[in-house]
């Protein structure tokens, strides 16, 4: 397209830790660099970042280059003796020593950056990344990137721990608030324009971004001891897809995450950040851990890793120079890891400005940045519900009740005050402030009493605390805005899907009493609204950061018209969830079936994402599911008609590529100006195997009252998010499935007023019966080739047969004679068909299995006896394949007698008796087995008396 807290003591060593990651506990003053210094070449900012990178290498030691392999020796280019890793929440560990790093070497600073610019005072307090993803608005998010950007270069940082991709898999995770929603395409597409404008927005100022974390890190229980189990197309074409889409925007580095993924921890796993990060996504910048999520010296680097977070303790020197003389890693291996950290930093120019020489304590926040904070919060606040005209509230002369605890900035009993909801509240560690921002904005019941005034009505409030009291007080109102809220975060996962300090029974009360009541949900994602009935308007806000209070008002009032869309899926109960009844999907269970850990039990969690790539809208399509709210939905204060749907698909077959673009008109059927954003879905042809349909294609669209326009969607096949394709686990590879597909364009998942048909045929001939073999596939035997049944006609055919797997050489004629190098071997033919133009398609039959010949040899236990010798028969049977041993039954006659044996390990002894006086001829017969052929053998034996 053209994304319970646990304790007071906790917090210092853990605030400690963060300030160690940040670069605050080793800020040195940059000496000033001069852009080109001729003793540096590697300042040179005309070469290319990788021509940088290895001169800078190049004038390196390797214990100098070690350096690159840890955040903070990276960073703090004046520090040698640096304190190692005690973990998260732990003071540090003992020293280790680098060496100084070349001249010419500029400082550096990172900080943690989803929700704002973290663990510091004086930086703005922006709507939770869900709320930004709520907006489908990628202007928006780069005036956030732009923002963020501009506040971490005054603050001293230049490179951001953010934006986080992974996509919401159910409303339980801790972090979900963090992410971009459910689905790839959406949370890809808004990471990718946060990014571009947080590194180009401000010149002279850039700001690298590292996306996270890489991958399937859906959940915080047991984060880092559960292995995340997914298999091979729904890795592909889900959770690695919206880092592919947002890798077109260059990040600098991706950070792995705690979880293992499919058995392999995620920092250590070389299918994860070599096969598939560096091979199939070609990502050319760095990989780095998460504050203690690596777990090994060796099998980190030598899976991809390429930097250790925060404090050394696996990347230190002494660690690093035991595995090279272990030689279990080269010095080839940690360059290369050094190379790639370097050649991040060059390209996105942290090594070419220096950071300010103060500022980290100062306040950097700004009305501008404070407006668009606002914004956000207006643009992504969603209208779930609103009968008969709720909202706007157009009530004079009349009294509102505003009652729930995140209304007002004074704290109940509880602490729960309107900063408790405002933005990321700090890993839910109990005493600690209620957010890591200071959300010093105007409380949603200061801006809803200000605004009320102007139309002359008188605003009354309730904490909520006392359900009789709520009650009464909304019974004695014109209209109610009752508050429900819940937290999450880092470390711990819900609970359950209900609203914290009793705000479902708060809702309940209060509707019962004023049936005009509207509710204003401040969540971390979907929670269940069993209330949703008695109540005619809900509007979610999420947590919507420190201009949250003037966003909410302005909505409630009518003078912002709501526009967001849900980016993830409101179930009306948690047995409609993708992972509703499965124990196994969530929350994973133990080798004995339990989800509880054993008290001491360090065994990993297994997590089965079982539902494939059900999940999401995609789920509740294809289980015929109806949700609470769909993804996608959001309504506004006027209406929106959808017409003149037009799709026009082409197909490259030279390419086996395809693009369709989708045109249609919305026009602005309502009385006020709006913004509506439509969706482009796609149904796959059933042979895709693909559940309910996709999100290939949105915009955003702002229309004066009775204005149309005609809206253009591109999609195209090569583009990042494969909006045609699906990942193929045979080829290791996107491919387009030949068919006919059906576009629907509306206003969210369900709502799809809009639909057209259209066919793509992007590929080559298709057997639709595979090529066979007939013939006895034995040595001497000739086999023929059937090229099967396929799709187009007037093909030509061409034939390689294949051993074991493996073309033969010369083999490429229809026919084939078998040869004694084919003995206990399989035999099976390639057919590539020909079409007069475009690409070929080939098909492979089925094996067949080429027995292997064999050798009997019996030998008896005397030659010559008597009429009174017990004689017994020693049978061997050989094959003559290498590997093959031959098994089954032997048949022994003599004189018309028969007698059996059943071979073990070839041989076998075969008792056969007493004979008369003479010569007595013996003949042994092998009746084969599924890869030995049948055989004989002869003998004899003499009776002399």
């Amino acid at each position: 397209m053209t994304i319970r807290n646990k304790g007071r003591g906790a917090v210092a060593a853990s605030l400690t830790a963060l300030l160690i990651l940040s670069g605050g506990a080793f800020l040195a003053q940059p000496a000033a660099a001069a852009p080109t210094d001729p003793a540096c070449p590697w300042t040179d900012p005309t070469k290319t970042p990788e021509e940088r990178a290895n001169l800078l290498l190049d004038a390196s030691s390797v214990q100098q280059q070690m350096r690159w392999l840890n955040e903070a020796a990276a960073n703090n280019i004046d520090d040698t003796v640096i304190p190692t890793a005690g973990g998260l929440g732990h003071p540090p560990g003992p020293p280790v020593t680098y060496p100084e790093h070349p001249e010419c070497i500029l400082f550096n600073a990172d900080t943690d950056g989803p929700f704002g610019i973290s663990y510091v005072l004086g930086s703005t307090a922006f709507p939770s990344p869900v709320s930004q993803a709520s907006s489908w608005d990628t202007e928006l998010i780069r005036e956030r990137g732009d923002a963020m950007a501009e506040e971490a270069w005054d603050k001293q940082y230049n490179q951001i721990f953010a934006p986080g991709v992974d996509l919401v898999r159910h409303p339980w995770g801790g972090r979900g608030a963090e992410y971009l929603g459910e689905d790839p395409l959406l949370a890809g597409v808004l990471a990718g324009e946060w990014i571009e404008s947080m590194r180009e927005s401000n010149p002279g100022q850039p700001v690298a971004s590292v996306l996270k974390h890489f991958v399937g890190n859906q959940q915080e229980l047991d984060r880092a001891a559960s292995s995340s189990n997914i298999d091979e197309r729904t890795l592909h074409q889900l959770y690695t897809l919206p880092y592919e889409i947002a890798f077109e925007a260059e990040p600098a580095g991706v950070m792995c995450g705690f979880n293992q993924l499919n058995g392999i921890f995620a920092c250590e796993n070389p299918e994860l950040l070599t096969t598939i990060l560096r091979d199939q996504l070609q990502f050319e910048g760095f990989a780095v851990s998460d504050n203690g999520s690596q777990q090994s010296t060796a099998a980190s680097l030598d899976a991809g890793l390429d930097q250790e977070l925060s404090l050394p303790l696996y990347y230190t020197p002494p660690a690093l120079e035991a595995a090279l003389a272990s030689g279990e890693i080269t010095e080839e291996q940690i360059r290369l890891a050094a190379f790639r950290v370097l050649r991040a930093k060059f390209a996105a120019g942290i090594q070419d400005y220096e950071l300010p020489p103060t500022g980290r304590d100062e306040d950097v926040r700004t009305p501008e940045h404070h407006a668009t904070a606002m914004e956000i919060a207006e643009k992504g606040s969603v209208l779930l519900k609103n009968e008969d005209q709720t909202l706007p509230i157009q009530a004079e002369g009349q009294t509102i009740a505003v009652i729930g605890p995140t209304a007002s900035d004074v704290p109940t009993a509880e602490g729960v005050s309107a900063r408790t909801s405002c933005s990321a509240p700090l890993y839910g560690v109990p005493g600690a402030p209620p957010s890591i921002y200071e959300c010093e904005g105007t409380s949603p019941l200061d801006a809803i009493t200000a605004r009320a005034a102007e139309d002359g009505n008188t605003v009354v409030f309730d904490n909520g605390s006392d359900l009789t009291a709520a009650a009464a007080t909304a019974a004695a109102a014109d209209v109610v805005v009752v508050f429900g809220y819940n937290t999450a975060g880092e470390f711990f996962d819900l609970p359950d899907l209900n609203l914290f300090s009793g705000g479902d029974a708060l809702i309940e009360a209060v509707s019962a009493a004023n049936e005009n009541t509207v509710v204003v949900l401040e969540t971390h994602g979907a929670v269940l609204l069993p209330w949703v009935e008695s109540v005619p308007a809900v509007l979610q806000a999420w947590w919507p950061g420190q201009g949250g209070g003037d966003a909410i008002a302005s909505l409630l009032f009518g003078d912002v018209n709501p526009s967001g869309k849900l980016p993830v899926t409101f179930p009306k109960t948690v047995d409609d969830l993708p992972t509703a009844g499965s124990d196994a999907q969530y929350p994973g269970v133990f080798a004995d079936g339990s989800t509880v850990r054993a008290e001491g039990s360090t065994e990993i969690r297994q997590v089965n994402y079982t539902e494939g790539l059900q999940v999401g809208y995609k789920w509740y399509d294809e289980q015929g599911i109806e949700p609470l709210f769909e993804f996608g939905h959001g309504l506004s204060y006027t209406e929106f008609e959808y017409s003149k749907l037009k799709v026009k698909a082409t197909a490259d077959k030279a390419t086996a590529s395809g693009t369709a673009t989708v045109s249609f008109a919305v026009k602005n059927t309502g009385d006020v100006a709006g913004a509506e954003i439509p969706q482009v879905y796609l149904t796959f042809p059933e042979a895709a195997g693909e559940p309910g349909k996709r999100l290939i294609g949105f915009d955003r669209i702002e229309l004066a009252a009775g204005e149309e326009r005609t809206v253009e969607v591109v999609v195209d096949s090569e583009a990042r998010n494969h909006p045609l394709s699906i990942w193929d686990v045979d080829a290791d590879a996107w491919r387009i499935v030949d068919g006919d597909y059906t576009v629907s364009v509306g206003s969210s998942s369900r709502d799809l007023p809009l639909q057209a048909t259209m066919n793509l045929d992007a590929n080559g001939p298709v057997a639709t019966t595979l090529p066979s073999i007939t013939g006895d596939p034995v040595l001497g035997k000739k086999l023929t080739a059937n090229p099967g049944v396929w799709n187009e006609d007037g093909v030509t055919f061409s034939y390689q047969w294949l051993r074991n797997g493996e073309p033969i050489s010369k083999a490429t004629k229809a026919e084939y004679r078998v040869t004694k190098a084919d003995q206990g071997t399989s035999l099976s033919v390639a057919v590539t068909a020909k079409p007069k133009s475009g690409p070929s398609g080939t098909a492979t039959s089925a094996a067949v299995f080429v027995k292997t010949s064999a050798v009997v040899l019996a030998v008896p236990n005397k030659v010559v006896g008597t009429t009174t010798t017990e004689f017994t028969l020693s049978v061997r049977v050989t094959a003559l394949a290498k590997g093959v041993t031959a098994e089954g039954e032997v048949t022994v006659v003599v004189d018309g007698k028969s007698f059996a044996g059943t071979l073990s390990g070839g041989k076998v002894t075969v008792p056969i008796g007493t004979f008369g006086r003479g010569i007595h001829p013996i003949k042994v017969s092998y009746g084969g087995s599924e890869t030995v052929q049948p055989a004989t053998g002869v003998s004899l034996i003499t009776v002399r008396r």
